[in-house]
């Protein structure tokens, strides 16, 4: 079985890239491999291809059969080309300078390819990046004009409710103040009319005291008079107390004489019995 060309893969899911391996084409596809000649790397723009450009041809010298993808990488990197340009000088179509300078300008168109298409896809890029800008900056137009509806319709609206509270505001003043001014008018009504009652009140205050003061004269006149009658008839009444406590000590002091004379007429009278009576015992006890 001839030796093979072809792709081992590495890296993880949804991020794998692959080794470009000389391997036996009975060995699996990530088994053991005779030699790894270069890395393909299909994540980028353009994909990126590493190759060992010398030693691909020389497999392929060989006899080494290339897979698909493979061959589709060596055609790109001119490996294929090189390989048909040795077999004319070989042959003798042209010499080997010849082949070197159709390598060499097919090389340069290649690269020159390239570089077209890295720009075209940075150009790509750019412009894709771009319009996503533009809609992205149309798409904030329109919701900052949405916004500049929306708060200009409530400024609006804010605005009518403003004028209309104020004319609320201005009508509940009118009514406020049609209201004071009646009520003053009736303040002053009530304040005439009290007045008029407090000059009466004030008049009959007057005609009051006045009797009051006639009424009191009055009393104090009578009161007066029954002091003055009081006194008349307690001075009354003191003389005659006075009187009858002189007649109540002069009877006491009757009364005191009177004893005193009795106790002086009894002691005599005992001292005189007491003087009589020894003659009489002496005379009596004598004849015995």
């Amino acid at each position: 079985m001839p030796v093979k060309i072809r792709l081992s893969k590495k890296g993880r899911k949804k991020l794998a890239f692959y080794h470009i391996v000389i391997a036996d084409s009975r060995a699996p596809r990530d088994g053991k491999s005779i030699e790894r000649i270069g890395s393909y790397n299909p994540g980028t723009i353009p994909a990126t291809i590493e190759l060992n450009f010398d030693r691909a041809l020389d497999w392929l010298q060989k006899g080494a059969q290339p897979t698909d993808t493979c061959r589709a990488i060596l055609s790109n990197q001119g490996v294929l080309y090189k390989k048909h340009l040795l077999e004319g000088v070989k042959k003798g179509a042209f010499n080997e300078e010849e082949a070197e300078s159709r390598f060499q300008r097919w090389m340069n168109e290649k690269q020159l390819k390239a570089k077209a298409q890295v720009e075209k896809a940075a150009k790509g890029k750019a412009e894709e990046i771009q319009k996503r800008l533009e809609a992205e900056s149309k798409i904030k137009e329109a919701k900052a004009e949405e916004l500049a509806k929306k708060l200009k319709a409530e400024a609006d609206a804010d605005a009518k409710a403003e004028e209309k509270a104020m004319e609320k505001v201005e009508a509940e003043a009118d009514t406020q103040t049609k209201v004071e001014g009646k009520a003053e008018e009736e303040e002053k009504v009530e304040e005439k009319a009290e007045s008029k009652v407090k000059t009466k009140e004030k008049a009959e205050a007057v005609d009051e005291a006045k009797t009051t003061t006639k009424e009191e004269a009055e009393a104090r006149s009578e009161a007066r008079a029954e002091v003055d009658e009081k006194t008349k008839v307690e001075s009354g009444t003191e003389a005659e107390t006075a009187t009858k406590a002189e007649a109540q000590t002069e009877d006491k002091a009757k009364t005191k004489a009177k004893t005193k004379a009795k106790e002086a007429f009894k002691t005599e009278t005992h001292q005189e019995d007491s003087s009589d009576t020894p003659s009489a015992e002496t005379s009596e006890e004598t004849p015995a």
